[in-house]
């Protein structure tokens, strides 16, 4: 016999078991743990191809500059990007070997085998975890966006 209408819910008549809800509950948990690590994969490779872009702009600009002026800038203050900040909150870094004396050596950037990745200047970003050390083989170099082989170059160190 058909129970009659209450009149007070729809669950009275047709409610959800706490089986159906816990398997309801199980597949919405699987799918966002599939969904997740994918969006943050995506987020993160997305700031590494905006930062090899800005780089590039970068460079063309220091380009020009060096043309314009017939020599290269300083600082990015010079070309008017000092400011400019990478995916990760952090500025660019940009070393000029010509005028940065002798303590300038010890911070160009350089390969696992200790050689110098460029020979005018140094152009990159200290990646995710916001520090970087000269040599590419140091650990927190691993993530850094760079330009090397004057400019042949552009992405994460840890590839080059």
């Amino acid at each position: 016999m058909r129970r009659p209408w209450c009149g007070r819910c729809v669950a009275c008549c047709c409610g959800w078991t706490i089986v159906e809800l816990v398997i309801a509950m199980a597949i919405i948990s699987t799918l966002a743990g599939i969904a997740i690590p994918l969006y943050t994969d995506a987020a993160e490779r997305a700031r590494i191809i905006k930062a090899v872009a800005d780089v590039r702009v970068l460079e063309g600009e220091i380009g020009v500059f060096e043309v314009t002026n017939g020599r290269l800038p300083d600082s990015l203050d010079e070309i008017g990007r000092g400011t400019l900040r990478d995916p990760w909150g952090n500025g660019y870094e940009f070393l000029n070997f010509s005028t940065a004396g002798n303590g300038g050596t010890s911070r160009m950037r350089k390969d696992r085998f200790l050689v110098p990745l460029n020979s005018t200047y140094d152009l990159y970003s200290q990646g995710k975890d916001g520090d970087s050390r000269a040599p590419l083989s140091a650990s927190a170099s691993r993530d850094d966006v760079i330009r090397a082989n004057d400019g042949g170059y552009i992405g994460l160190a840890s590839a080059y």
